[in-house]
């Protein structure tokens, strides 16, 4: 008996694919088809309007000697550090405290912190543009209160990444936090009671038992919030404009290559620079998670 063809079985359930085309349908329009096209893209220079010029990989050899391209990416992993470790770090010790079984309006506390999350960018960004003004941001005003000078936060090259940051470890520290919740109620209590009764404590219980059985949740996290930040956009854009600020400090990959597509029109050299983007992601996503694993 010889096995049908899959095109034959998917004649036989066709009603059952019908229902579930659409999603396939709008992924190959939305999703597929402008992946597929910005590589075809990628090797045109092309304004948007009239015929495409073929021009190999002479826009990947003109980006990689680039500088604001290159300074854009020195940005993105200062913004990277600079979120990503505090972001990590507070966002475990929120698990923990909301992982305390003592602790009363446990939804309520998961609650308010994942709420950042979900407000949005734009609004956010105008209450931190609002801190921290040069001249009339509160933070400057209650550093005036304890005796230190007021900082300029938009000024300053350093400064300017840390504001962007600190947008960034507001907005995720609540959805990394509900993530390692989940993970440490997952490991079983019966492991700490063992662990108790052999005598050990809290520091030997939290390095060999809670984060050797975190691993692969801190690995999602790290890997995440890798490409996440990579890809930052709203948060220097509503913050500093189009330009990135001073001397471009806070021109992101992203808003660069935004500038490129959609202000100076080269939408093929654009796309070039959404496939390196792809690519830097890609690779530094990969080292992380070596590292990540080899801890």
């Amino acid at each position: 008996m010889t096995k049908p063809s899959l095109w034959s079985e998917i004649w036989k359930h066709k009603i059952l694919y019908l229902f579930i085309s659409p999603f396939f349908i709008l992924f190959l329009i939305f999703g597929l088809f402008p992946i597929l096209f910005s590589l075809y893209l990628s090797f045109h220079s092309w304004s948007g309007l009239g015929d495409m010029t073929f021009v190999g990989f002479s826009q990947f050899s003109y980006l990689l000697t680039e500088p604001v391209f290159w300074q854009s990416v020195g940005n993105t992993f200062a913004i990277w550090f600079l979120s990503s470790v505090p972001m990590l770090f507070f966002a475990l010790v929120i698990a923990f405290l909301l992982n305390l079984p003592r602790l009363r309006m446990r939804g309520a506390y998961r609650t308010m912190f994942f709420i950042t999350n979900v407000t949005s960018i734009v609004a956010v960004a105008i209450i931190f543009e609002t801190i921290f003004s040069n001249q009339y941001g509160l933070l400057n005003y209650v550093l005036s209160l304890i005796g230190i000078g007021s900082l300029e936060w938009m000024n300053s090259s350093f400064l300017i990444k840390v504001v962007i940051a600190s947008m960034v470890v507001w907005r995720f520290v609540g959805y990394n936090a509900i993530i390692y919740l989940a993970g440490l109620q997952s490991i079983p209590k019966s492991l700490y009671e063992a662990a108790v009764i052999d005598g050990a404590n809290k520091i030997q219980i939290f390095f060999r038992i809670t984060i050797p059985l975190l691993r692969p949740i801190i690995l999602f996290t790290v890997i995440m919030t890798t490409i996440g930040s990579m890809q930052i956009f709203t948060e220097p854009e509503v913050l500093l404009g189009l330009s990135g600020g001073v001397g471009g400090a806070g021109m992101t990959m992203t808003l660069y290559m935004y500038n490129e597509g959609f202000i100076n029109s080269n939408y093929g050299y654009a796309s070039a620079v959404s496939w390196m983007m792809f690519i830097i992601i890609g690779a530094f996503s990969f080292i992380n998670w070596k590292l990540v694993q080899r801890a």
